[in-house]
């Protein structure tokens, strides 16, 4: 019988040695490591329980302060004693107090709304700006910046009254205040926006003409300025002449006061210089005087450049006019020829 040979396999070295022949292992199933990652997950939320512990402690730490903080807002401790007052001059320390602790008896110091408080001051006469802070535990300081009177208004009641930049109604005109060149009228006194647009450019208008008429010396020879309507801007001259308007339109505004008060000079020289009513120069062109005789009022034409200084300008009307003060028929502009010119005519 022949003995047989098994032949060595390909890849194989005899001689090898059986450490390191490679073991094939079985493959493991996914159910047999489910109960690892159990545990797993176990251990990491073990980790985070004691985070969440403190998270919770901390919560309910500050609900605690939290409530705490109301109840001592609210105690006595913080109820206001003390106001504060910084930079008033004009208005009144009276009324700032008072609005402060109405403010600030239900709330305390603590929970005052410091904002809504501000804006209550600022509807107080004078009061442009405050600023209001708290002083713990049972103050408020209030720093207030005070409205700039730039003008003097006469309202519907007479009273003359002072206002600042944006048209705000300011105190009364005290005889201690030193008086403005000239006053302003037509200040609109309805509490509308549109009201307080039209009087803030009124008051514009206003500074303007004073800056003007002060820096061309005339301004000493108004009494007041209308401007109800700023395109028909009219003066009141003082003095002597109070009685007297001076319509000036809504252009060269300066230029033609200058001139209607040249025109006035010259006819205070005439015997109708004391009945002067108006000087109408809001056309530019020519210059229309009113006269006043008795309780008529007759309306007259004069060229300022035309009319000589001592002539009397003639009146505009077709009638003749007695002049109770001088006895004297007055001129007729249109010059009627008379009957017995108008019969040689025929």
């Amino acid at each position: 019988m022949r003995e047989q040979v098994v032949p060595q396999r390909v890849g194989k070295r005899a001689g090898m040695s059986d450490s390191r022949r490679q073991v094939q292992r079985p493959v493991r199933r996914a159910r047999a490591r489910t109960p690892k990652k159990l545990r797993t997950r176990g251990r990491h939320l073990r980790r985070y329980v004691p985070l969440m512990l403190k998270l919770a402690v901390l919560l309910v730490i500050g609900l605690l302060i939290f409530s705490s903080y109301r109840a001592a807002a609210s105690a006595s401790f913080f109820q206001l004693r003390k106001v504060e007052v910084q930079g008033s001059s004009r208005s009144s320390v009276e009324e700032i107090e008072n609005v402060v602790r109405r403010q600030t008896t239900q709330t305390g110091v603590w929970n005052t709304d410091l904002d809504n408080l501000s804006a209550k001051l600022r509807n107080l006469s004078w009061v442009r700006r405050a600023v209001v802070t708290r002083v713990l535990p049972d103050g408020i300081r209030v720093r207030i910046e005070e409205r700039v009177p730039r003008l003097v208004t006469r309202l519907s009641s007479g009273h003359l009254t002072w206002v600042d930049d944006d048209a705000v109604l300011l105190g009364q005109l005290s005889p201690a205040d030193s008086m403005p060149p000239f006053f302003l009228l037509g200040l609109s006194e309805e509490q509308t926006d549109t009201a307080a647009r039209e009087n803030i450019e009124r008051v514009q208008k206003f500074l303007e003409l004073e800056q003007e008429w002060t820096t061309a010396g005339l301004a000493e020879r108004v009494s007041e300025v209308n401007l109800i309507d700023v395109r028909d801007v009219r003066a009141q001259l003082g003095g002597e002449d109070s009685q007297i308007e001076v319509r000036l339109g809504s252009q060269d505004l300066t230029k033609r006061l200058k001139r209607a008060l040249d025109v006035l000079d010259g006819q205070r020289q005439t015997p109708r210089g004391n009945l002067i009513s108006y000087v109408d120069l809001s056309q530019g062109k020519r210059a229309v005087i009113g006269f006043v005789s008795g309780a008529r009022a007759l309306s007259a034409a004069s060229d300022s450049s035309a009319a000589p200084t001592g002539v009397a300008p003639r009146v505009k009307n077709d009638q003749r006019k007695t002049d109770p003060n001088d006895g004297h028929p007055a001129s007729n502009i249109r010059g009627e020829k008379t009957k017995k010119g108008r019969d040689k005519e025929r």
